[in-house]
């Protein structure tokens, strides 16, 4: 008996070190750090992309070819590409004009956020400083 505890508490550690391991090894990031969270992609994905911009994943995630899902790491789709601009070109603007020291997406330091523009709709109108 304690030799299968003992067993089972390998096979659990086992488990939970491969889970951790796996943590933020995410295909094909380039603008977002490879080794963010899981936590901190969810978040970035809800509050600054769906809230922002007023869209769902797939607004910019190509469907599966399997026809079941998403398949995040794809760039089929360029509204992918275009978030990536507009992610580069949020963190110029807040490094250059308001001196944000080392700026992240999802970062509450930032000034200029993708909802400063887009005010919850995908493509905003030529009045975003009003």
């Amino acid at each position: 008996m304690k030799q299968i505890i003992i067993l089972f508490i390998l096979v659990a550690a086992v488990a939970l070190g491969a889970a951790a391991s796996r943590k933020g090894q995410y295909v094909n990031l380039k603008v977002l750090p490879k080794d963010i969270s899981s936590k901190d992609l969810q978040g970035i994905m809800t509050d600054d992309f769906e809230d922002g911009l007023g869209v769902s994943c797939g607004f910019c995630h190509a469907a599966a070819k399997d026809g079941h899902g998403l398949d995040f790491a794809s760039d089929a789709k360029p509204e992918k590409e275009i978030a990536r601009r507009m992610m580069r070109m949020t963190l110029d603007l807040n490094k250059e004009y308001f001196k944000v020291h080392k700026p992240r997406i999802g970062s509450n330091t930032l000034t200029i956020t993708c909802t400063t523009c887009h005010k919850g709709e995908p493509f905003p109108d030529g009045d975003v400083l009003h």
